[in-house]
């Protein structure tokens, strides 16, 4: 998929058909090079990175997915200046489920994202502890492995807070999202609390939308407006494993009246804060 497509196709995540593990794969036989050219065996190498020989076996076969710390480590150890680094990004990426991994790309060089969360509190305001309960009650169930790999993409997506100059953030969540206890009492505590501090920011401006409002403009689902590097607006929608990247115009400016809609229903900001503080004081 390109931004060039008026539409994107949808994408559905399956590891038979999945071109992010090609630069998994390479990378792996890189490593592997690398590190027969330094005169290491896998244990050797293993116990210099931190690792057992089984887990670097199996990166060196592409059957699990190296975290930004291994790449950085390896890079070092085998002195490959850059070569390993260099693929960091894109390894990074094949973390994601299929579906998300172009909106992972926006998302990180992003000027401005304004994202309507529906079903779960959104992923960049997730906690640890609640992004992997969400990850756990997944069905069909996930991996362990898995699970940890997405667990991390989904913690250095939320790096973004500490990018300057800081994007413009905006955030609209359905009541009901607030009172689904994922993961727990203490989880979903956690969770609200992490909201909270988010929307301290003077980037970040988070309003609820309360189930009691008669009018809400976006029951069609949730979606995402994303403003590129490039001065590009676009819109991001999922469902079931499914997703479109939208930059048609015209559909794209549909969603962005509806986004500003949404956000004149919704309760204020300040006002989303005092009722959050409530829900926190309930549970």
């Amino acid at each position: 998929m390109t931004l060039k497509d008026e539409e994107s196709v949808q994408r559905q995540q399956g590891p038979e058909d999945d071109p992010g593990m090609g630069i998994v794969l390479a990378f792996g036989r890189q490593l592997k090079l690398l590190r027969i050219r330094a005169g290491l065996d896998r244990a050797e190498f293993g116990r210099l990175m931190g690792y057992s020989a089984e887990t670097v076996a199996s990166i060196e076969q592409g059957r699990r997915i190296p975290q930004a710390r291994f790449i950085d480590k390896a890079d070092e150890v085998l002195g490959a200046d850059g070569v390993l680094t260099a693929l960091k990004e894109e390894v990074g990426r094949a973390q994601y489920p299929t579906f998300f991994r172009d909106m992972a790309r926006l998302e990180a060089k992003a000027t401005a994202l304004n994202v309507y969360a529906v079903y779960a509190v959104p992923g960049l305001l997730q906690t640890e502890d609640y992004a992997r309960a969400v990850f756990h009650i997944q069905r069909p169930l996930l991996d362990d492995d898995v699970i940890e790999q997405r667990l991390e993409a989904r913690m250095v997506r939320q790096e973004i807070f500490c990018r300057r100059p800081a994007p413009l953030m905006s955030f609209v969540i359905e009541e009901a999202v607030l009172r689904r206890p994922i993961g727990g009492p203490k989880v979903m505590r956690e969770a609200l609390e992490q909201i909270l501090v988010a929307s301290q920011s003077r980037n970040v401006e988070v309003q609820v939308m309360p189930i009691e409002r008669e009018d809400n403009a976006a029951l069609g689902g949730p979606f995402s407006l994303i403003d590129t590097d490039k001065g590009q607006r676009l819109a991001y929608a999922e469902v079931q494993d499914h997703s479109r990247l939208y930059t048609d115009t015209r559909y794209v400016r549909t969603l962005e009246a509806r986004y500003g809609i949404l956000r004149s229903q919704a309760l204020t900001p300040s006002e989303s804060v005092a009722f959050i503080e409530q829900l926190m004081g309930d549970t």
